[in-house]
């Protein structure tokens, strides 16, 4: 007999730690559905929202000079330490990180995550946090302007038409985004990545980015107390 558990990811899409986490938990996720025979647990993704800087602009600001001002004490020698650290990050993920761009809300790129999982289901709404995450990290795309978020329907199979008619409706999901944050913050949330794996007996919660044995080790925990 198959027990669901799922996994509870909260996420900002301008965060590059949840990027990691991401990419990291789905290797996790990959291995442990590969094994034969396969385990007693099917584990589903749930995104939620978070957001780090709720009181950024959408117009938003130069990505660089933000983080080393709001960071780094406006210090050069500390942001080329955390560029090159996050460089070295990212690369064993499969991830080139760049520094350049924009810096902006992400409320609309949460309507857009939140819709498709919706509408869509797990996978694509995993497709379409990838897709916002390389992007803003690695193509430096402004995080939730109209291309951006188009492209990541697009990534999540969504028709274009259907997502142009989502996006530019600005108030479409906007209350229910904003509801799943509060009630976030008030699950004690107030960084990310924050996962948390449910389990028969009792929840497993990680927060920040973990290696991929880690995850792998905490759902064998969940499957071993499935029994």
């Amino acid at each position: 007999m198959t027990y669901d558990s799922q996994i509870s990811f909260t996420l900002d899409t301008i965060c590059p730690w949840t990027y990691l986490a991401l990419r990291r938990l789905t290797t996790a996720l990959d291995q442990l559905r590969s094994r034969s025979p396969p385990p007693p647990v099917n584990f589903t993704l749930k995104i939620f929202p978070y957001q780090l800087y709720p009181e950024a602009s959408k117009a938003g600001e130069d990505k660089y000079e933000w983080y080393k001002k709001s960071k780094y004490g406006d210090s050069e020698e500390k942001m080329k330490m955390y560029t090159s650290v996050m460089s070295a990050y990212g690369k064993s993920s499969g991830i080139e990180f760049k520094f350049g761009g924009t810096v902006a809300n992400t409320i609309d790129a949460h309507r857009v995550v939140q819709w498709v999982q919706e509408t869509k289901g797990e996978e694509a709404a995993r497709k379409a946090v990838e897709s916002l995450y390389s992007q803003y990290f690695e193509q430096e795309r402004h995080p939730s302007e109209e291309k951006t978020l188009l492209a990541a329907a697009a990534a999540a199979g969504v028709d274009e038409a259907e997502a142009k008619a989502f996006v530019e409706d600005e108030y479409e999901g906007l209350q229910d985004v904003k509801m799943l944050i509060r009630e976030q913050t008030g699950n004690g949330v107030d960084s990310v990545p924050y996962i948390v794996f449910e389990g028969r007996r009792r929840d497993f919660t990680l927060q920040g980015a973990k290696e991929v044995e880690e995850y792998v080790k905490t759902m064998d925990q969940v499957i071993k107390e499935s029994g």
